[in-house]
């Protein structure tokens, strides 16, 4: 059990940026898949390829309108999500890691929600919008596009940056994925001279990515910008400034998870099982995008007072 212990521990990136459901609940679980996994001589991205037929299971369940098959829709979903935890555990164990990997590990959550609003969709095809009398048709999906597009993509897009700025300040540049547009486009560009096309695609997206995150977040950029001209490296920064920084950044990571995946699902489930699977898409579009917009503003603030504060 202690080995176990020490196994799951070494699975964190940080304390701070981890959430307790995924501590004590997705984490332990996705081990367990991830050791069976070795013993069986999987390949991550066969256990990646798994989820997405699992999901995809999940949505088919979730099409029904009766509790049953959306509490099958629910476990199936839980599964997948074990199995997106299990294939990273599983590739740190054997180091097989891929750029196919991390381009099947990136669209896992997307693929298994574009399947759900597709199944919602259907539905709730015949079904009244709450307080009229017109039927959902393809309004439902619209309002599910708008919150996959619109919502879903920019929360977990910023979540995603603010945990690896902590990181970054928190266990310096090796400690973290804080990846620039300029330095992925680089790799597109020796993709392309390889003629390496699954590198290219994935590239190509990474970088756009990237760039989307280093526009949303300019008074970081100046900071950080700063710091390097200053220090030359991040590894370099004062370690009490790099802790202030934290100090102040650890109370937002608490919302860099809200807005992640867990609660986005819980919120699925419960609208499911209680027959009005629209609070889903209309929790995405409302309430985590209030969240993530405090979060930008917050973390915004932040580096500006410390943008101001660094000595010339």
């Amino acid at each position: 059990m202690s080995k176990f212990k020490e196994l799951l521990r070494s699975t964190y990136k940080s304390r701070d940026t981890e959430e307790n459901i995924d501590i004590y609940f997705t984490r332990p679980i996705g081990l367990v898949f991830a050791l069976f996994f070795k013993k069986a001589g999987w390949s991550p991205n066969a256990v990646t390829i798994l989820s997405y037929f699992i999901g995809g299971g999940a949505a088919w369940m979730m099409h029904y309108a009766d509790v049953m098959h959306n509490v099958w829709g629910v476990l199936l979903l839980m599964t997948a999500n074990f199995l997106d935890s299990a294939d990273g555990q599983l590739a740190r164990m054997t180091g097989k890691k891929s750029i196919t990997g991390r381009i099947l590990d990136g669209f896992a959550t997307e693929f298994w929600f574009i399947c759900i609003y597709i199944a919602l969709t259907w539905r709730l095809w015949d079904v009244s919008i709450p307080f009229t009398q017109t039927p959902w048709r393809g309004w439902f999906f619209l309002l599910c596009c708008i919150a996959g597009f619109g919502a879903h993509n920019y929360q977990c897009r910023m979540a995603d940056y603010y945990r690896n700025i902590h990181l970054y300040f928190l266990n310096g540049r090796e400690g973290a994925e804080l990846d620039t547009y300029e330095s992925q486009h680089a790799v597109y560009e020796r993709c392309k001279a390889e003629r390496n096309f699954t590198g290219m695609l994935f590239f190509a997206n990474y970088a756009a990515y990237c760039r989307k995150q280093e526009q949303s977040t300019p008074h970081f950029q100046r900071l950080r910008q700063a710091l390097v001209q200053r220090y030359g490296s991040i590894d370099n920064v004062p370690r009490q400034w790099r802790e202030d920084f934290c100090h102040m950044s650890r109370p937002l990571m608490k919302y860099t998870n809200i807005v992640s995946y867990n609660w986005r699902a819980i919120v699925l489930y419960i609208g499911c099982l209680c027959n009005v699977p629209w609070i889903s898409p209309v929790f995405e579009i409302t309430v985590l995008m209030l969240i993530a917009k405090y979060m930008q503003r917050r973390h915004e603030n932040i580096c500006k007072r410390l943008y101001e504060g660094l000595p010339l």
